[in-house]
């Protein structure tokens, strides 16, 4: 979850009408499939699959991405962290309460 700035919300609708090529291929390569960002009452919430065995090294490399950095040029501005979100962290991780397969 992240708060997305009022001022910025046709900005970030606009770049999500249309996500660079590059950007959604390292997504890919990082075994990332299914992804979905919502948006309800000023805040954005993420869906995602992930395939792979290590997480935390493929965000690493979607982090090491030329394309990817260039995109969040353009959307960490539109972001806001939430007030709860530990120090460093963009995203704040919601607790799974129910879970169905």
């Amino acid at each position: 979850m992240i708060k997305l700035r009022p001022e910025k919300a046709e900005e970030y609708r606009a770049l999500h009408r249309e996500v660079w090529p590059d950007v959604l291929a390292a997504l890919k390569r990082a075994q990332v499939s299914n992804y979905s960002i919502f948006f309800r009452d000023g805040y954005l919430f993420s869906y995602m699959e992930y395939a792979g065995d290590d997480y935390a090294a493929d965000m690493r490399e979607v982090a090491r991405d030329e394309a990817t950095q260039r995109w969040w040029q353009l959307t960490d501005p539109c972001q806001q962290p939430l007030t709860s979100a530990a120090d460093g962290e963009w995203w704040a991780p919601a607790e799974e309460l129910f879970h169905l397969d």
